[in-house]
């Protein structure tokens, strides 16, 4: 084997991949946003999930960025494990569509493909023109990288050490072993079932053996979701385990009936003699018929990842979800019965979202003074929870709103509503102050010994007016005067800090990045205190209408 086949064959490769990533690249850039919308706003009907799951993989050409797609939003809590299922079936349905489009054999027309695509992103400044003319390019250059990988095989057909290497594959565990590995490289199962269409195209691969090396790519394709779900909530590990069961089975399965019968025969009966087309429909019929025979399983799926993956007991609090909520039907006409239940489960879903931003303020404030990052991620984590219950608080009080009749209630319902939302701003503001530890880790910024005990003193005021806030008032006007007159003390401190920044800034004793920091963190000590008074207002309103 010399050196030209191998440069050919690396060539090829490389085209081949970089068209497969230029053509997803434009493609999610044109409709990327969209199929995220989509995928969110998911019913839990599984066929529908199924279907979406199919048709974005499709136009994206990615199962894995689609499953990473959906990591991410069981991470969040937008979407439930079963609801996931029907998205992963799908992903590996449309994912078969790469194949697809290369069994078409139009390899004779990609440079005139890849020229449209390149003249459309050249000569056109419309954003959306050219992401067209990404994915023709892509599809261009991914025709021109395959033509080119198969080219160079074309000598491997007569070249003893590599033909003893493929005729190993007719052994199921080292092909499957062989296609798993490879896609686990690659991190693409549509770019290793193209290459292996290539291989076949040059003749150095039967379809049986390449059948064995098929099923191992769909188990390797897993790999990506696995690198996302690193460092996420064991609901989106969960996910992963759901992926890679749906692909082990479907392996064992095919295999089995590989072994006793003659499938790959039928295949090529039905496709034709072009053996890329019957590779791509081996692909597709793998994942159509695993999808058919475990849609009727597919909750018996996620109840068998969490059993594999049980929640730790010191994980479940930290589990995204409404813990007062979640038992409230708000699909039936409200009663005074079910509107105290609901209105007692907002008021505590509320205060548990309020408690959260005040340890989220007090920990970063302790980073920012130790001007440690250590405590960003868990900061981060919380935020991240922070903004779940707004979200979904803030359904639940639009669902309430078109129900409920009793005009105290509707009011209590947008005072709550009002809340939320402050005290979401609440956590930005402690994510800000704690990201300016990286700033100050990073340039190894030193700050004034009274700069520093101004920072104290902020620190020790905001836990102060939390702690006001969050206390029962036995008196109304006389709680909500004392937590008015903190917000009024936090706006008289950061204007005398300010003044005595300046002041320091005159004397030269602050760093140019200091004196930016200083002043950013006055801006959010200043604004916490503005959204704490304006939840305490809301409150006095619900206290006062009883």
């Amino acid at each position: 084997m010399n050196s030209t086949i191998i440069l050919g064959l690396l060539g090829g490769l490389a085209l081949f991949l970089y068209g497969m990533q230029m053509m997803s690249s434009g493609l999610e850039s044109a409709a990327g946003n969209k199929m995220k919308e989509i995928l969110e706003k998911l019913t839990a009907n599984r066929f529908l999930g199924i279907l979406v799951g199919a048709v974005i993989t499709a136009a994206i050409q990615s199962s894995s960025a689609t499953t990473v797609m959906v990591v991410g939003f069981v991470n969040s809590g937008m979407m439930s494990l079963n609801q996931a299922v029907w998205i992963i079936m799908g992903a590996n349905i449309g994912t078969t569509i790469t194949g697809q489009l290369i069994a078409l054999d139009i390899g004779a027309m990609a440079p005139l493909i890849a020229f449209i695509g390149v003249a459309l992103i050249t000569f056109t400044k419309n954003p959306k023109v050219q992401y067209i003319g990404q994915i023709f390019a892509g599809l261009g250059i991914l025709f021109i990288g395959m033509n080119m990988m198969s080219d160079s095989m074309m000598p491997l057909r007569d070249y003893p050490p590599f033909i003893n290497i493929m005729t190993r594959f007719s052994n199921p565990v080292i092909g499957i072993l062989a296609g798993m590995v490879f896609t686990a490289v690659i991190q693409s199962s549509s770019a290793s079932v193209g290459i292996l269409q290539a291989l076949a195209l040059s003749g150095v691969i039967s379809l049986r053996n390449a059948a064995f090396v098929l099923f191992g790519q769909n188990i390797g394709t897993c790999i990506t979701a696995i690198l996302a779900s690193i460092g996420t909530e064991r609901s989106a590990k969960r996910t992963t385990i759901i992926h890679l069961m749906f692909n082990m089975i479907g392996t064992i399965i095919f295999t089995a009936v590989c072994l006793i019968f003659p499938i790959t025969d039928y295949v090529a009966d039905f496709s034709g003699a072009n053996i890329s087309r019957q590779i791509a429909n081996m692909h597709t019929l793998f994942n159509i018929t695993t999808s058919i025979l475990l849609i009727p399983f597919g909750n018996q799926l996620a109840k068998l990842a969490v059993k594999i993956l049980p929640e730790k007991e010191e994980e479940r609090e930290y589990h995204k979800h409404l813990k007062y909520l979640k038992d409230v039907d708000t699909s039936v006409d409200a009663t005074i019965g079910t509107s105290a239940i609901y209105m007692e489960g907002m008021r505590n879903e509320i205060a548990r979202m309020l408690e959260m931003a005040r340890v989220n303020v007090e920990k970063s404030f302790h980073a920012f003074l130790d001007g440690s990052s250590k405590a960003l991620a868990d900061v981060e984590k919380r935020e991240e929870y922070i903004d779940y219950l707004n979200k979904q608080i803030s359904k639940s009080i639009s669902k309430m709103m078109i129900h409920e009749t009793n005009e105290k209630n509707s009011k209590n319902i947008g005072s709550y509503f009002d809340m939320t939302g402050n005290i979401e701003r609440i956590g930005d503001h402690a994510v800000n102050i704690c990201d300016y530890t990286k700033q100050i880790e990073e340039h190894k910024i030193k700050f004034s010994a009274d700069a520093i005990e101004e920072m104290e003193e902020m620190r020790d005021i905001c836990a102060l007016m939390f702690q006001n806030l969050q206390e029962k008032p036995k008196d109304t006007a006389q709680w909500l005067q004392i937590v008015h007159d903190s917000e009024n003390f936090i706006d008289q401190r950061t204007e005398e800090f300010y003044e005595r920044h300046l002041a320091r800034i005159q004397r030269g004793e602050c760093s140019d990045e200091a004196c930016i920091i200083f002043s950013e963190l006055l801006t959010d000590f200043e604004r916490i205190g503005d959204h704490l008074w304006n939840i305490a207002k809301q409150m006095g309103k619900v206290i006062e209408r009883g």
